[in-house]
């Protein structure tokens, strides 16, 4: 079921009612009313995957209450392994398979030694790349002594598979969501009302622009051979904005849809292209996966401590490891080391940490220091966007070949110029509100009718470019 769809939309809305109007009176009805919903919800695509959820929750469920209780160490090792044998194995097999299977084949055809190795006809379920990382931080976090193992099997299952963010993220921790199924909710106007705006913003994201830019960035994509070099810089700057649009789209809906039913979940994007270089830009986008890499790998590795070697071997691991989440591809490893690059040489001169503040915080406009600070950023990671979204390396590579010729300087098709003017207005818009969570707060307007006009424009906008068939990039991963 697709957030941009018309059944979301009827879903919502049933969902909403039953659980504020129906079950308001037991938290435990509440949470197994949203663990039936979640499955309902996640079954829309295939029902044969759910079996998967209910084994690695169950599997999560019992390793969590055996670390917690076993006396000694090894004990505790032994069921935090088989959390995590289990769910990397379920992620494994149906995201890796055959590309492992691929790799090695071809290694050995290299020696001239044929295999009669076969890969199979997976499907990948989605989302599961995000809910068994969930799961994981679960049994992870009991171990390190961060959170007691819970017993009560429903909210823990409602966790696991809580609709809003299951199937593309945020990446919970059982630390932050976990506790609220715990706790009485109360139905808050004033979270609703926000978490409104939040999904209307999400919304815009996603299929005003997201959808349109990647109309463009498809054709550039797919026929670059055959276009001018300016056209393709521009179809690059497209997907950035389509990719960008489309995941914190989905998590801007996912949150706001979680605050409708009293739930905070945490902030995945905050503006990442106002980043000064790449060190702020991996703080700003997909926080909750880069996070969840930043305590339970490069900390466990000894992070930005020890010597020379182990700090480079540390990055790298981490983005590599990072990029490879992202899918079965080389394309996508090498997006990772790419950034490894770029963040190297800040990791080891100790600026890393220098931006963490909002740019041109208190100020209108940029300095024109960080103003080429903010576009060396947004093209370092266009360059990185474009082994991201192309079909294999080798592609990727073309793509730079047909570059870096005269037609560099040559007028770009044209995308048609309404969609320009909304997309410069789109970047304006979250420039003014970068300091806020989202950028339907609209604090700098002063006047309430002025902000329910343009509340009413946006929301008009994307019923006029609404097409629920337009399903979100993340869902491959």
């Amino acid at each position: 079921m697709l957030f941009n769809s018309y059944e979301f939309i009827i879903f919502l809305v049933a969902v909403f009612i039953l659980y504020w109007f129906v079950f308001v009176k037991s938290r435990n009805l509440q949470n197994l009313f949203l663990l039936v919903a979640s499955y309902l919800f996640y079954g829309w695509w295939d029902w044969r995957f759910l079996s998967l959820i209910a084994f690695s929750s169950v599997v999560d469920y019992i390793a969590g209450l055996q670390i917690y209780n076993s006396k000694t160490k090894p004990g505790k090792v032994l069921f935090l392994c088989l959390s995590i044998f289990v769910n990397l194995g379920l992620l494994g097999f149906f995201k890796y398979y055959n590309f492992f299977v691929s790799q090695f084949i071809d290694a050995f055809s290299g020696f001239g030694l044929n295999l009669d190795a076969r890969t199979l006809n997976i499907v990948l379920p989605v989302g599961i790349s995000f809910y068994t990382f969930q799961t994981m931080s679960y049994s992870l976090d009991v171990y390190y002594g961060k959170l007691k193992p819970t017993k009560n099997v429903i909210a823990f299952f409602t966790y696991v598979s809580f609709f809003p963010q299951l199937v593309a993220g945020p990446i919970e921790r059982a630390i932050n969501l976990l506790p609220q199924f715990m706790k009485n909710r109360v139905f808050d106007f004033e979270k609703a009302k926000d978490g409104l705006k939040h999904i209307l913003w999400g919304l815009f994201k996603k299929v005003v622009i997201a959808d349109g830019a990647a109309r463009f960035a498809n054709i550039v994509f797919s026929q670059y051979a055959d276009l001018p070099a300016s056209s393709i810089i521009l179809g690059v700057v497209f997907f950035a904005f389509q990719i960008y649009g489309d995941f914190s789209g989905y998590s801007d809906i996912a949150i706001g849809t979680a605050k409708l039913f009293g739930f905070s979940l945490m902030r995945n994007f905050a503006y990442p292209y106002f980043s000064r270089d790449i060190a702020e830009f991996w703080r700003r986008w997909h926080i909750s996966l880069s996070t969840w890499f930043r305590d339970y790998l490069y900390i466990p590795l000894g992070g930005s401590k020890g010597n020379l070697y182990k700090k480079i071997r540390n990055t790298l691991i981490i983005f590599v490891v990072s990029g490879f989440w992202h899918g079965a591809n080389w394309t996508f490893i090498i997006w990772g080391a790419l950034n490894a690059i770029y963040f190297l040489p800040l990791l080891l001169t100790g600026t890393n940490r220098k931006n963490t503040d909002i740019a041109a915080e208190n100020r209108l406009l940029p300095s024109l220091k960080e103003a080429f600070q903010i576009l060396l950023t947004f093209t370092l990671t266009c360059i990185a966007w474009i082994f991201f979204r192309a079909r294999d390396v080798g592609q990727a590579l073309d793509i730079f070949r047909h570059l870096f010729n005269k037609s560099i300087i040559s007028k770009p098709v044209n995308m048609g110029s309404a969609f320009y003017l909304i997309i410069i207005g789109f970047v304006i818009v979250e420039w003014l509100q970068r300091h806020n969570e989202h950028a339907l707060e609209l604090s700098f307007i002063k006047y309430t009718w002025i902000r329910w006009a343009v509340y009413y424009g946006i929301a008009f906008i994307v019923f006029y470019y609404f097409n629920y068939q337009q399903t979100f990039i993340y869902f491959q991963f």
